[in-house]
């Protein structure tokens, strides 16, 4: 690579530079500048065909701006450039982007097409990520652009079609496109976008394969990935099911193998109603109820009988007649009550003797709350939505994404895989107590409490008071962790509400002139004011008020979950405190 000045004349635009293509750039913000001084900044060229003729691969702007002070009239001096060596057009796109990306980030269209002429020119994916500073996937997902129709891209690259519908548009077949263009183009027919989109696609039975209890690729069913790689549906529901029903009877042979009384498998679509149950162990009769959800989800309950059952249990929920039999071990080395009386006294040991550390005690809960235990039960929240677009809205949230760096950090710290979905184990997946506490007592106290922090956010329960409480005491501020989407829009549709809200954003004066407007209207009231866009102020960082710490409602009639929660809580830290005890009567803890 040499420096050279180069006449305006004999300079032209590669085609390599990614930014080559369409109407000149916008330069006024270079004007000023390349007016007063010149091209300080060299742009990056290499050899044409004709001699003495150059073309630009990285600087388009620049030479634009000076055309424009040329045509104004203005004195125009020779420009400095670096010159490249001939015939390395990979090496040429690639400074092109560097040069780009550093400055007017370029859409993702661009990107695509810079990229797969960086692929075709000999790069692999991995030498694009380097170069550049993306993530492999990331790579990988503006790439797969490439299956969409030309049309549909260059929509894309329009903002007339949205990221969400783009990606599940990779989702389709090439006639799949072409008969969504068809109603896009038709301004009668209803097109779906969005979350929607993928609902069309699949017939309305899109199941994911991580809901899979077989293993998809041995199967060999056909799966259909999206633009990111990361969702990932079988193309047929039918032959999904089929599968999905060999092994849940797989897994039924595995519970009643192991002892158990039955396996119940559910109705497809019924849901396991905890309050119908009572807990209930192998030795008692307990049962296995294995939920089935349309989505193909499916959870395995363990250890239940009904609760009809559970009351001829003595003491309500043993040594009735649904009692499993166990055989007796052959010629045993000691009695039954000697070997209660061995177990007992040496749990009245260790348990003495673990009162005195509090840590080893920290570690040893936080090892049953993940690995399970026979005398509690401890569920990960399954975050269940009503609807898949809620369901979406949560898993792409923020707080959702921040939460699932905090967790792979403490995967990696106990050794877990990285694919492990949770920390706190599940039914059929819980990891052995030993080596996990051992692992434990390795780790310094401040990394076990953010193990802690991670298995109790897993296991925190939606909507609860144990929700409310820790929002209030953390200072939880929803702002910074939520921001109204479509999803929150579309699930809205309380006039009184929506009002309410024009006001909280927008100002009384302009609800009380809106107040005669539909739903329609004044939820692009709310979203214009979110957003400063048409003309209104943007308005402050908003959440609704139930969303809040402590929640509130905005009509008398209320009727909202995290509000109810709340008065719950209130009353019960003003109920009446128990009574002090008397000096007398106090005794300290045993040092």
């Amino acid at each position: 690579m040499k420096l050279d000045f180069i006449d305006l004349g004999n300079l032209s635009i590669a085609a390599a530079n990614m930014r080559g293509k369409g109407k000149d750039p916008d330069v006024t913000d270079l004007m000023p500048s390349i007016r007063a001084r010149g091209v300080l900044v060299p742009l990056l060229v290499r050899p044409n065909c004709s001699e003495g003729y150059f073309e630009i691969v990285a600087g388009r702007r620049r030479f634009t701006a000076v055309g424009a002070v040329a045509r104004e009239g203005g004195v125009v001096r020779p420009i400095p450039c670096a010159i490249l060596d001939e015939g390395d057009d990979a090496d040429a796109l690639e400074a092109s982007m560097l040069e780009n990306l550093a400055r007017v980030q370029p859409d993702e269209v661009s990107r695509w097409e810079a990229f797969v002429a960086l692929v075709k020119a000999g790069r692999s994916v991995e030498d694009v990520a380097d170069s550049f500073g993306f993530e492999p996937r990331a790579v990988k997902r503006i790439l797969a652009l490439g299956n969409l129709l030309p049309r549909i891209r260059n929509l894309y690259r329009g903002g007339e079609i949205d990221a969400g519908t783009v990606r599940h548009l990779t989702l389709a077949s090439k006639s799949q496109q072409k008969a969504w263009l068809a109603l896009f183009d038709d301004e009668e027919a209803y097109c779906p976008t969005g979350h929607q989109l993928k609902a069309w696609l699949f017939g309305g039975k899109a199941i994911a394969v991580k809901h899979a209890l077989f293993d998809a690729e041995e199967a060999k069913l056909t799966v259909v990935s999206d633009l990111f790689g990361e969702d990932s549906f079988f193309a047929d529901s039918d032959a999904f099911w089929s599968a999905q029903t060999a092994a849940i009877e797989a897994r039924k042979t595995e519970y009643l193998d192991a002892g158990w009384s039955d396996v119940v498998v559910m109705a497809r679509g019924d849901w396991f109603r905890s309050w119908d149950y009572a807990h209930a162990g192998k030795r008692k009769g307990g049962r296995i109820y294995v939920e089935v959800r349309e989505s193909g989800e499916v959870s395995f309950h363990e250890g239940f009988v009904t609760t009809k059952e559970a009351k001829r249990l003595p003491g309500g929920g043993g040594g009735g007649e649904g009692d499993a039999v166990i055989a007796k071990p052959v010629r045993p080395e000691v009695s039954g009550p000697l070997n209660a009386y061995i177990d007992l006294h040496r749990h009245a040991a260790v348990r003495a003797d673990l009162a005195g550390h509090g840590g080893v005690a920290l570690r040893a809960m936080l090892a049953h709350v993940i690995a399970g235990a026979d005398l509690w039960r401890v569920d990960v929240e399954s975050q269940r939505a009503p609807k898949e677009d809620i369901a979406e809205s949560v898993e792409t949230s923020a707080a959702e994404t921040a939460f699932d760096l905090k967790r792979r950090a403490v995967l990696a710290v106990v050794g877990f895989g990285e694919e492990t979905p949770t920390v706190t184990g599940k039914p059929l997946n819980r990891p052995p107590f030993a080596p996990l506490f051992a692992r434990l007592l390795e780790l310094p106290d401040p990394v076990v409490l953010e193990i802690v922090a991670i298995v109790m956010g897993e296991t925190l329960q939606a909507g609860s008071e144990a929700v409310e409480m820790m929002g209030l005491h953390l200072g939880t501020d929803m702002r910074q962790h939520w921001s109204a989407d479509a999803a929150f829009f579309d699930h809205l549709r309380d006039r009184e509400v929506l009002l309410a809200i024009v006001g909280e954003v927008a100002g009384p004066e302009v609800a009380a002139a809106n107040a005669g407007e539909k739903v329609k209207a004044l939820k692009a009231i709310v979203s214009d004011c979110l957003e400063g866009a048409n003309g209104r102020a943007k308005a402050e960082p908003w959440v609704p008020q139930w969303m809040a710490f402590p929640p509130s409602a905005y009509t008398a009639r209320g009727g909202v979950g995290s509000v109810k929660s709340a008065r719950r809580v209130a009353h019960e830290l003003a109920a009446p405190a128990a009574p002090e005890p008397d000096a007398e009567d106090e005794q300290p803890l045993a040092a």
